[in-house]
Order: C-alpha cells, then sequence, then structure tokens
C-alpha cells in the first residue's frame, strides 16, 4: 500500500546548536539529520563511538558541510551524565534545542543501572532529568526549545511509587510505562517552572507513535537474544502500511514539538493517524497520567534527589 510522504518545513536553523541523545540510530538519528539539514549545528552524546561515527557519517551524506560533533554519554549512568555536562558547560555555549530522544523498552528481566536503578526509569528518566538540570545554565543562554520523547506507553498504567525501582515485582511494560509517565510530567513541570521564574525555555513532549525501531529488536545489551513477536508485527504492518509509521516518518512529531513556530510548552505532539499510531504529527490531548500538577512536582522533588542534582543556586 502506497503511503503518503509526511513532511512539514522546518525552519532554518542557522546559528542554532541543537543537542540531541540517542541519535545514533533509528528515530534519534533522523531527527539530528534534519536538524542538520536545516542548518543547526548538532550535537550527538553516543554511548556506542563506532555507532556515533556512522551516525556522523550519514548525516554529512545528506547535509555536506553539516556542523556535527559527538560527544560521550551513558545515561544509564550519573558519573557519565555529569561529565557531559561540565564539558558542554566548560565549552559555555548557548544551547538552543534539546531533544530527549534516547531510551531503553521492557528487558525481560529487572536490570539495574551503574548506580543502582532500575534500568528504564534510571535511563529513561533519570538520566534525562539529570541532563537537563546540569544544563539548565546553557538551555536558559539559548531561550530553549526542550522537547522530551516519551511513548504512548505514557497512556497505561502508573507510577509505582510503592516500589520505584521494582525490586519486588518486575513487570517490564509496567516499569517502561512507568519511566515515560514519569519523564513526561518532569518535561511538563519544567514548563510551568520556567514560566513562574523566567527562565525562557520552552518545554513540551513528543511520541513517536509506533514504528519498527530498535526499540523491541534484539538486543544482547539488555537481555533480549531474539527480536519479539511484537517487533516483527510492527515491521509487517508497517512495510505495508497499515495503521503503524515507519522509522523515517516516526521523527517527525519530535521534530514539530522541537521547531515549529506553532509549537506551545506545556504540549503533547505525536502522529495523528488511527490511535495515534502513524501519520503526520500533530498536537495532542495531554494522557490522563500527565494532568495533576501535584504529581508533576512530586516527580521533580523525587527526581532531583534520587539523580542527586538540584537547580542550580
Amino acid at each position: 500500500m502506497a503511503r503518503k510522504p509526511i513532511d512539514f518545513p522546518v525552519p532554518d536553523l542557522s546559528g542554532k546548536r541543537a543537542v540531541v541523545t540517542g541519535a545514533s540510530d533509528g528515530i534519534g538519528l533522523g531527527i539530528a539529520a534534519r536538524l542538520a539539514t536545516s542548518g543547526a549545528e548538532v550535537v550527538l552524546p553516543v554511548r556506542n563511538p563506532r555507532k556515533g561515527e556512522a551516525a556522523v557519517a550519514e548525516i554529512r551524506r545528506q547535509a555536506p558541510g553539516a556542523q556535527v560533533s559527538l560527544r560521550t554519554l551513558d545515561l544509564s549512568s550519573l558519573d557519565s551524565v555529569a561529565a557531559l555536562g561540565d564539558s558542554l558547560i566548560d565549552e559555555g555555549r548557548p544551547i538552543h534545542l534539546l531533544v530527549n530522544n534516547a531510551g531503553v523498552m521492557t528487558p525481560p528481566e529487572r536490570q539495574t543501572t551503574a548506580d543502582g536503578f532500575e534500568l528504564q526509569f534510571g535511563t529513561n528518566h533519570l538520566g534525562h532529568v539529570a541532563l537537563v538540570l546540569r544544563l539548565l545554565p546553557l538551555l536558559r543562554a539559548g531561550q530553549a526549545r526542550v522537547t522530551s520523547q516519551i511513548s504512548i506507553s505514557a497512556n497505561r498504567n502508573s507510577i509505582n511509587w510503592e516500589d520505584l525501582n521494582w525490586e519486588r515485582s518486575y513487570n517490564g511494560t509496567h516499569a517502561y510505562s512507568q519511566s515515560k509517565i514519569a519523564f513526561g510530567l518532569f518535561g511538563l513541570e519544567l514548563d510551568r517552572r520556567s514560566q513562574a521564574e523566567g527562565w525562557g525555555i520552552t518545554s513540551n513532549l513528543s511520541h513517536p507513535g509506533v514504528a519498527p525501531t530498535s526499540l523491541l529488536a534484539a538486543r544482547p545489551e539488555v537481555g533480549r537474544a531474539k527480536d519479539t513477536l511484537g517487533v516483527r508485527l510492527i515491521r509487517l504492518l508497517s512495510a505495508r502500511g497499515i495503521l503503524v509509521g515507519t522509522v523515517e516518518s516516526a521523527k517527525f512529531p519530535a521534530l514539530y514539538a522541537a521547531t515549529s513556530p506553532e509549537a506551545r510548552g506545556g504540549a503533547l505532539y505525536g502522529p495523528s493517524g488511527p490511535g495515534n499510531l502513524g501519520g503526520p504529527p500533530a498536537e495532542q490531548k495531554l494522557y490522563s497520567r500527565l494532568t495533576d500538577p501535584e504529581e508533576a512536582r512530586r516527580v521533580w522533588r523525587v527526581s532531583e534527589e534520587l539523580a542527586g542534582v538540584s537547580l542550580p543556586g
């Protein structure tokens, strides 16, 4: 089935500095490449240098002369996040766009980060929280747009406040939902605090719908030796143009949220097709799990404490 191409005009980003996590492949690479072709200088913090170099080569293939560089980042290590934050602060250059895209999804068995947190909560949420708070001076200097990638999974399940690290009874799918709900609440609270304190930062959320990315594919590093049945089905539907998106189309909600003059702070953007699984990007109603400001303030407080990073004094 032929798909109607999805696109929208990304504004000229010349003179803007963008940081995109999780851009060594998949959706993140597509986001970074499009930012580069629109003139932005793009910084790619990556865990795997080999994949990072390949990503840089691909971006330069798409955008000859692109300003793109690698940094080291392992979001599952707060020391690594701190090192990247210190490095970028030392460079002293304002950040105009931050796309928090990296993530890990549903390890079959419970795993922990270098700091002892459940892997998904520690990587998808706490690692990004620490990064945002450490980069806050540069984000303020750049009057930045911060776009945080969540998931349709944030519309299911809840935060397991009695056992945030899933030590008593691990459920990979529920733990993934928790990480994305928490991160969504943090992103919305960031926008509220920026408005209240005059930081000049605009923070919003995006989700890619459903697409055949590597999140559910075979990933030995998370204990998944082969592709899940889910990713095989998604690939089949995607190839036939049924309901779900493609890796190419799934980049557009975050791109729209991060660059469109029409995109607002405190809003959620995702695919506009049936079930919000695929299609062109559009603003969507906030998920019910993301609408309670007190819950968001609680997430912020607890996350600062767990990540060991507070607002700069």
